[in-house]
């Protein structure tokens, strides 16, 4: 009669767990991969006979769509909710070239589950492949403006170094 007593009772609290609704909260970044990326980089053989990219699964999003050059945040992130449509990508960087950050924004949709999302300053946005950035953060906002995740480099975070404007 314990064992039964036992049982129903870790079966009905595992059944609380499972209606516990996911949030906004749960979408976090697994990865960042800053790097500069060539416009062969992007090139499939399959475009040759299609004459449409192939992302390869994972979300593009350029500053100048037509430029395919440039330096891109690779991320991983893990949406442990429901898809959200229309979230954006605020990228604020720190380019060598200027101690003022400047931001950069991308539309697009979050998946439920685990994708790679690839935001790329391209063309004029970051015209030297030998440059990298000083210091950056990285926002995604619901539709309504809600931040629902946050990552900066190492830098960003310590207090006297970014303009006050920009935090």
């Amino acid at each position: 009669m314990r064992l039964l007593t036992h049982r129903f009772a870790l079966g009905f609290v595992s059944a609380l767990f499972c209606l516990v609704p996911a949030h906004a909260g749960d979408v976090t970044f697994v990865r960042i991969w800053p790097a500069y990326s060539t416009a062969g980089s992007f090139e499939r053989i399959s475009e040759y006979f299609t004459g449409q990219e192939n992302t390869g699964g994972r979300t593009v999003l350029r500053s100048q769509p037509a430029q395919r050059a440039g330096f891109y945040f690779l991320m991983r992130l893990e949406n442990g909710g429901a898809a959200v449509a229309g979230v954006t990508f605020e990228l604020s960087v720190v380019s060598p070239a200027s101690a003022t950050p400047h931001l950069y924004t991308f539309a697009t949709d979050l998946p439920a589950g685990n994708h790679v999302f690839d935001c790329g300053l391209t063309g004029t946005d970051w015209p030297d492949a030998a440059a990298h950035p000083v210091a950056w953060k990285l926002v995604v906002r619901a539709p309504g403006g809600a931040e629902i995740a946050s990552t900066q480099s190492f830098i960003w975070s310590k207090p006297d170094y970014i303009a006050p404007a920009a935090k």
